[in-house]
């Protein structure tokens, strides 16, 4: 039976109940054992309604502050409206109109593409993919046929070939790098990210100088997806 950190530390705090008290348990209970049988039964009752609401939390994408679980934790489960990062669930705030909408623009004009030329998958935000030592869900992504996972019901166990991140007016700009870098040392071959204020795109590479693209600039696919190109412009309608 395996339980989450969450669930581990309700176990070991009920362990720690009974040793400190073990002493009086023998004082008072002329049978010590069937007390300590009793009582794990009630643990373990108390238990599933804890994993019942811890997984009520997931469903309805709120969690107890504070929780920690192991990546392969996270991968195997089906938490919406959560990054993760060392160990840690970062929650991810509703975006505004103006962002789900420049994501749907790159999405269309991507998938489209893709789809006519066989190239692989295109997918929306809330698709998790595992980068390194974290689970990050770009505003889109792309994933060549050659690289698509064979269970496609989990987050992905592999980066994207091109993740693209649409920047939130709330989001600090070491953060937004920090995160195109750990896609790109992770082995993503591209990352897009976009910049509503000044429509524009900066263009990460590996082993690449950075280019930025303005709104009268095209994009392209390079080598990752080729032959794509795109006005920079249109992802900003």
């Amino acid at each position: 039976l395996s339980f989450s950190t969450f669930e581990n530390l309700i176990i070991l705090r009920e362990i720690s109940f009974l040793l400190d008290n073990s002493y009086q348990n023998l004082l008072y209970f002329q049978q010590p054992f069937q007390f300590v049988r009793q009582r794990a039964c009630e643990i373990m009752e108390e238990l599933e309604m804890n994993m019942l609401e811890y997984h009520q939390f997931a469903q309805e994408g709120m969690l107890p502050e504070h929780v920690t679980m192991t990546l392969e934790e996270f991968l195997a489960s089906d938490f919406e409206g959560y990054e993760y990062v060392q160990g840690e669930l970062i929650p991810m705030g509703a975006t505004s109109m103006k962002h789900g909408t420049i994501g749907a623009n790159v999405f269309r004009q991507l998938d489209r593409y893709v789809y006519e030329h066989q190239l692989g998958k295109v997918v929306f935000s809330e698709t998790g993919f595992r980068v390194g030592e974290r689970v990050l869900k770009p505003d889109v992504a792309f994933l060549s046929t050659a690289r698509l996972p064979e269970d496609q019901d989990k987050a992905s166990p592999v980066p994207p070939d091109l993740a693209v991140e649409v920047v939130s007016p709330t989001d600090a700009w070491h953060r937004v790098e920090e995160k195109a870098f750990a896609y790109l040392e992770a082995g993503t071959q591209m990352v897009w990210v976009l910049m509503p204020r000044s429509k524009a795109v900066m263009v990460y590479r590996p082993e690449a100088s950075l280019r930025l693209l303005t709104h009268n600039d095209t994009l392209s696919g390079e080598d990752v997806i080729e032959g794509f190109s795109c006005p920079v412009a249109l992802f900003f309608e």
